[in-house]
């Protein structure tokens, strides 16, 4: 699970460009979907509640090394005048670092990436109070949402991304690599990333994260097959499927799946889809990397970055990485 990461350019309902990615993503063995539909409004609003949690810590250890570190990570990063954040949620640990990394409120520019328009309005909302900020948002997914990026650049602003939430255990190594050098290529000298990961730990904490008593998390992910029912008249019955959150520990990964409780025939007509899950089959909707903290600085090398400073909760098992996109 991600802090309120967004694959997709559609805030709520499924655009036609993208069924052909449930299709394909449907086609395959296991069946997976996108996570991207996760993330409708009513899907965003419950992965805020699940930040609350907790058994999730993501959030607020993140929020903590941000303020605590802040003043230190800015002077790293070269003072930087333009803030970048992908995948922004609410804004709130945006408006923590600079409350606590520019305490003399320099003028700033903030752009904010992320497809879901209920999150950019909390964010607007969130950095309102901030007068020396002036707000950009970009209701676009990572890679169109970079290039906008790019087209705003201004040389006489030095500029740091932000990645948090540990965001990028949502791709696959390969994928994240090539993300990586998506951010690398839209940055220029002295420009720098800044990114949340979460560091492996042990296996009933993972569960409990990704699986809570209350059944947070469990609405989050059945609410993909409600949002498949309204947006391409699936006829996915919730009471028919139980969430499931599996740690494979070889692949360092957390897996949330869907599993049929019994044998049924499911038909998306709107995608042109017609298919039989038996029982005790899944649906994989989301995967989640962890990462031991020298793996995080290897990757960034690997995708031409320069390693430059690291800051670790190791009791809480997170990492903040910064990284300079030096020629």
């Amino acid at each position: 699970m991600r802090d309120t990461t967004r694959l997709t350019t559609a805030a709520t309902a499924v655009d036609p460009s993208q069924i052909s990615e449930i299709q394909y993503a449907l086609s395959l063995t296991p069946r997976q979907l996108p996570a991207w539909l996760l993330y409708d409004d009513l899907g965003t609003a419950l992965f805020e509640a699940i930040c609350h949690l907790p058994w999730y810590g993501v959030t607020r250890v993140e929020r903590q090394l941000l303020s605590r570190h802040a003043a230190s990570i800015v002077e790293a990063a070269g003072r930087p005048t333009r803030l970048v954040e992908l995948g922004a949620g609410s804004g709130d640990k945006l408006a923590t670092f600079i409350d606590a990394g520019w305490p003399l409120r320099p003028p700033l520019v903030a752009e904010l990436v992320d497809v879901s328009s209920g999150a950019l309005q909390a964010s607007r909302l969130r950095l309102a109070a901030l007068e020396h900020v002036e707000l950009k948002t970009w209701p676009l997914s990572y890679e169109p949402g970079l290039q906008e990026v790019a087209r705003s650049a201004d040389a006489d602003r030095r500029t740091l991304v932000l990645f948090l939430g540990s965001n990028l255990g949502n791709f696959d190594p390969p994928d994240a690599e090539l993300f990586l050098r998506q951010v690398r290529a839209v940055l220029g000298a002295g420009d720098a990333l800044l990114i949340g990961t979460d560091l492996v730990k042990d296996a009933r904490t993972l569960q409990l994260a990704y699986d809570d008593p209350l059944g947070v998390t469990a609405a989050f992910n059945r609410n993909l097959l409600v949002r498949l029912n309204r947006d391409l008249h699936a006829n996915f019955d919730l009471a028919r499927f139980v969430h499931e959150a599996r740690w494979d520990a070889e692949a360092s990964r957390v897996e949330m799946h869907l599993v049929s409780l019994a044998r049924q025939d499911i038909r998306i007509p709107d995608a042109e889809l017609a298919f039989s899950l038996e029982k005790g089959e899944s649906i994989w909707t989301e995967r989640s990397y962890k990462y031991e903290a020298p793996e995080v600085m290897r990757r960034l090398a690997d995708a031409g970055f320069a390693p430059t400073a690291q800051w670790c909760d190791t009791a809480a098992g997170f990492a903040l990485t910064l990284a300079h996109a030096d020629d």
